[in-house]
């Protein structure tokens, strides 16, 4: 009996040593758990803003994007007068009526590339003109496109030097050299001195660092029109897209408007593009629509203008 007396106290502490490691246990696999679901909510918080923001990019490039959420009530600094106005309004003046002839510009962004020859091979079969962005390429095998491009009668426009989004929209210093750099390079290259320019993103980009208000001042000041662009051939969003659904993509929108600037890509990953060029032409002709490089007579068409 006295031995069994002596060892109750063993076991009691015995077991109250158990019940706390127990509990530690318990609680290190709550903390566990409860950090995780922190860490948990904090990534999807964060991919659900990123998720958001790429749609939005998306919007804009597919044609659905809301532009008045850009519209600035006004920048600082000299310039503190200016603000952006997006062009709903203009839209409404360009829906197409029964009577009215469509006329519809075609351009090319992102080139010169290795598709851009057989895109003018194509142009040239069917007798029509179109509208290349060009960016900047100075080695020797894209000199010859962008000659090429001036001596078939196509329109040259800029956008941009580098295409780095993070680079041309850092400051105005910035775009301004990107401006000049591939404003040179068309002229010492084709002798046009180019006054069409499309910013990369578009004029109603949220990617810029300061005001987009800033930059459009500046290029109306060189006397150069910025076109954005109201139909989109969907090349720009997905690798996706079959060539019949790129015709039809456009095929859908240009018919609303009396003036059509639509949205294609011509870069080597843009395959599709130039597979559904012949059947666009056609089915564009078809339709009876006007296919016109852009000029001084084209309807600017812009997602966003800036007012005093």
């Amino acid at each position: 009996m006295a031995g069994n007396d002596s060892n109750e106290p063993n076991n009691l502490k015995s077991k109250r040593d158990r019940r706390k490691r127990v509990a530690r246990i318990k609680t290190a696999i709550l903390s566990t758990i409860a950090i995780w679901m922190a860490i948990s909510i904090i990534v999807i918080t964060l991919l659900c803003i990123k998720v958001v923001s790429l749609q939005k990019q998306i919007d804009f490039l597919t044609g659905d994007y809301d532009y008045s959420e850009n519209v600035e009530a006004g920048v600082n600094g000299a310039d503190a007068g200016l603000k952006l106005v997006n062009q709903t309004d203009e839209d409404i003046d360009n829906l197409a009526g029964t009577e009215d002839v469509l006329k519809v510009y075609l351009t090319f962004d992102d080139g010169p590339s290795e598709n851009t020859n057989e895109i003018l091979d194509i142009l040239d079969d069917y007798g029509v003109k179109a509208t290349f962005f060009v960016v900047g390429k100075p080695e020797e095998e894209y000199k010859g496109l962008y000659q090429r491009i001036v001596n078939e009668g196509h329109t040259i426009g800029m956008h941009s030097y580098s295409h780095k989004y993070s680079e041309i929209y850092s400051s105005l210093d910035a775009f301004k050299n990107d401006f000049e750099q591939i404003q040179n390079l068309i002229y010492d290259t084709t002798g046009v001195e180019s006054v069409y320019y499309r910013f990369p993103g578009g004029s109603s980009n949220k990617v810029s660092n300061i005001d987009m208000s800033q930059y459009i001042q500046y290029v109306n000041d060189q006397g150069v029109k910025y076109f954005d662009w109201n139909v989109s051939s969907g090349d720009a969003t997905s690798l996706a897209y079959t060539p019949d659904d790129l015709v039809e993509n456009v095929m859908n929108d240009v018919v609303k408007y009396k003036t059509s600037v639509v949205l294609m890509h011509d870069t080597e990953a843009k395959d599709a593009t130039v597979q559904a060029l012949p059947k666009l032409i056609e089915e564009l002709q078809k339709a009876g629509a006007l296919i016109l490089p852009i000029d001084g007579e084209t309807t600017v068409i812009q997602h966003v203008t800036i007012s005093k």
